[in-house]
């Protein structure tokens, strides 16, 4: 019915739909469509529509539309649905997911929400907030299969069966013992090719990848990528199985970590996205720029200090922009380099020494090959040998330095448990503005009188 219609299109047939009552007709439409695309049209009917919208879903869409919105649109939809609908809706979500909502929500508020939940359901999510923030334990959802060590193949798929509905994912089943601790995993395939009799603990791999309720979620991330999984299970210090984190959510992780370090990196410290009102905007941006500032004074005060050799060689002036910029450019990039790899690499002695004895031969070819670039141009265009050598050793020099200041510095910060994203790349460009204007100035002064 809709399937050769654009998003739009959809939304304004679903409009017409809602002011003529067809309820029945806004089923189907609805049926055909996923979560995401459901949310999109909420977001973009008019007000006076969104409320009969609303009515007309089921609970299970409603818990999934919540679930795709962001924390401002997620609080509008509950208010709009009342307290006892509100909670058979708190009832159908991910854990995890629910947990993030309530998250910096008043006491008052989350208490509201709870109560019209069932206990056993409003208890998950209160064991699950405890977990410390972007840890395993806030990503795990409770909706999975577990079966005994003791099971047949026939009683796996029967439970299996059973639970198809409830569980996220059905991929992997856990293994059990009577303690509650995680003794082994089947796949879904591993039940289709045993024989029914077959007991579990005969096909089961004992070897699993597991990680603990306090494991960082970077880290769960980085297990799910290296091992390629669509789930996996979160147990306590003592093996004990609490839960499991699924693909999407690791999804979500990932892009979140890439979100913060994209704001370290740009120096803005929190999130700013397209809706952030201007003033919130720069309040969360003027303090690193303001530090910024500061240091940047020192290379007006080094300019000074050059003052007379800048005065008898005008033409060092030119250059002075495109060398601390080349500079600041190389760190950057470095930079980027070193705090991208630091997520997916196992960190030691012999990764940071290859890394910095990788990124030195990176400035070399670079700095050479600038270096060179930039003294035929001097020399040609002032006639003066001196002054391209001055020019191209220092951006020979001062590629260098910023190259690896722009390795080393994040792996220092690494090194001493500090985010190396802090390392952003203002503070690596101001940095090495300095550098290279010393660099450049202090060869100018040595070459002052051949020069002039």
């Amino acid at each position: 019915m809709i399937q050769n219609m654009t998003e739009n299109q959809i939304t304004l047939h679903i409009i017409k739909v809602l002011k003529e009552n067809k309820k029945k007709e806004f089923e189907t439409i609805i049926d055909e469509l996923q979560p995401y695309d459901i949310a999109q049209i909420y977001e973009n009917l008019p007000e006076k529509h969104k409320t009969r919208f609303l009515l007309y879903l089921s609970f299970d869409q409603l818990a999934e539309l919540i679930e795709e919105l962001n924390k401002e649109k997620q609080l509008e939809v509950l208010n709009k649905l009342g307290i006892e609908k509100t909670g058979k809706v708190l009832d159908l979500m991910d854990n995890d997911d629910l947990a993030s909502l309530l998250d910096d929500l008043s006491p008052n508020k989350i208490a509201s929400l709870l109560s019209g939940m069932k206990k056993s359901e409003s208890q998950i999510v209160q064991d699950i907030m405890k977990y410390p923030p972007e840890s395993a334990g806030r990503l795990m959802t409770n909706r999975f299969v577990w079966i005994r060590d003791y099971y047949t193949v026939k009683d796996a798929v029967g439970k299996l069966k059973t639970f198809a509905e409830f569980a996220e994912t059905i991929n992997y089943l856990y293994v059990i013992d009577q303690d509650r601790k995680l003794v082994g995993v089947v796949s879904y395939r591993d039940l289709l090719i045993a024989e029914p009799d077959e007991l579990i603990q005969n096909i089961m791999y004992e070897r699993v990848i597991s990680v603990t309720v306090t494991t960082d979620q970077e880290e769960v991330a980085t297990l799910v990528e290296r091992y390629d999984f669509l789930a996996i299970p979160i147990v306590s210090e003592d093996n004990v199985l609490m839960g499991i984190a699924t693909v999407d959510d690791i999804i979500d992780v990932v892009i979140q970590e890439a979100n913060e370090d994209i704001e370290k990196l740009s120096a803005s410290g929190k999130s700013i996205d397209f809706d952030t009102k201007a003033i919130i905007a720069a309040y969360r941006r003027l303090p690193w720029l303001i530090l910024l500032l500061f240091i940047g004074l020192i290379s007006g005060s080094i300019i000074s200090g050059f003052e007379q050799t800048l005065e008898k060689v005008v033409a060092l002036a030119f250059f002075m922009p495109m060398i601390a910029g080349m500079t600041g450019n190389t760190g950057t990039q470095s930079l980027a380099v070193v705090v991208r790899g630091l997520v997916s690499y196992d960190i030691d002695k012999g990764v940071v020494f290859r890394l910095i004895m990788r990124e030195f031969g990176v400035s070399l070819i670079i700095g050479v090959t600038c270096g060179i670039l930039i003294t035929l141009i001097a020399f040609f265009w002032q006639g003066s040998a001196i002054l391209g050598l001055v020019v191209g050793s220092s951006l020979f020099l001062t590629l260098i330095i910023g190259t690896l200041a722009g390795t080393i510095i994040p792996l220092i910060l690494y090194r001493f448990n500090v985010d190396p994203a802090v390392a952003s790349g203002p503070l690596i460009t101001t940095l090495n503005d300095i550098f290279s204007l010393i660099t450049y100035f202090g060869i100018a002064t040595m070459f002052i009188n051949h020069l002039m």
